[in-house]
């Protein structure tokens, strides 16, 4: 079967600064690939040719083999493709319900907003990702980190994504909250959907990813299994690229 996602030869340079030369990467179905590396190291940028924030100089991008054209977020989403950030976008003021399907809201006659539909589909979701909430129509700001990355996800997931790029999500959460993480990354595997992970933290790359690619210097040092490697072999390639 063809990858749900490809990049090929995909450079981007600012000015005289290379931020990307010439990376390859894909991603199955039902599979985490982890996208490590320094800061500079160009993951970001990466993340944002995938997502249409960025545009790149040179390569393409397939999605299940079929070459297509990222001008925008737009065109992202249409391919499939959502992006959790790490700040995850999320206006605390408002519940659940309003954050996943703000922009996107159902309507009913005279376009008046249907809130019980919203909250329904809502639930839902969060019963699908097996996340718990006292209820959805709760101030997002009074949930926890866990809860507030299920909301993001599920947002992503509801309009259909199949490819979801996560940027640091485990950053400055508990243990606890971490591991309900997992499981919902856990979850999302079991659906099909590939995710491409970028993380600092080398534990939660070995404990959520199936391969890792390392970045260095907008270069791909190596693609490896996570399974084949130790973590000093993918901190040694991080810091003095391949061995």
């Amino acid at each position: 079967m063809p990858a749900l996602v490809e990049m090929r030869r995909i450079s981007k340079s600012f000015g005289g600064v290379h931020a990307l030369q010439n990376v390859d990467l894909h991603v199955m179905a039902g599979e985490v690939l982890g996208i490590v590396g320094h800061n500079g190291a160009g993951k970001s940028t990466l993340i944002k040719i995938l997502s249409g924030a960025h545009a790149a100089d040179a390569g393409e991008i397939l999605i299940g083999g079929e070459k297509v054209a990222i001008a925008g977020p737009r065109d992202a989403k249409r391919c499939g493709i959502e992006t959790i950030y790490q700040n995850l976008a999320l206006a605390e003021n408002l519940d659940a319900a309003a954050n996943l399907f703000f922009g996107r809201e159902i309507t009913r006659g005279f376009g008046f907003l249907d809130a019980d539909a919203m909250r329904s589909e809502t639930q839902k979701v969060m019963d699908r990702l097996k996340i718990r909430l006292r209820s959805v129509t709760e101030r997002v700001a009074n949930l926890s980190g866990g809860q507030k990355q299920g909301i993001a996800i599920g947002r992503a997931i509801y309009f259909d994504a199949r490819i979801l790029v996560m940027d640091e999500p485990t950053a400055a959460l508990g243990p606890q909250e971490t591991a309900q993480v997992g499981e919902l990354i856990g979850q999302l595997k079991k659906e099909g959907v590939g995710i491409l992970l970028i993380s600092h933290d080398i534990h939660d790359v070995f404990d959520l990813c199936d391969r890792i690619t390392i970045l260095r210097m907008g270069c791909v040092v190596d693609t490896v299994r996570t399974a084949a490697v130790s973590k000093d072999e993918v901190l040694r390639m991080i810091i003095m690229g391949k061995q």
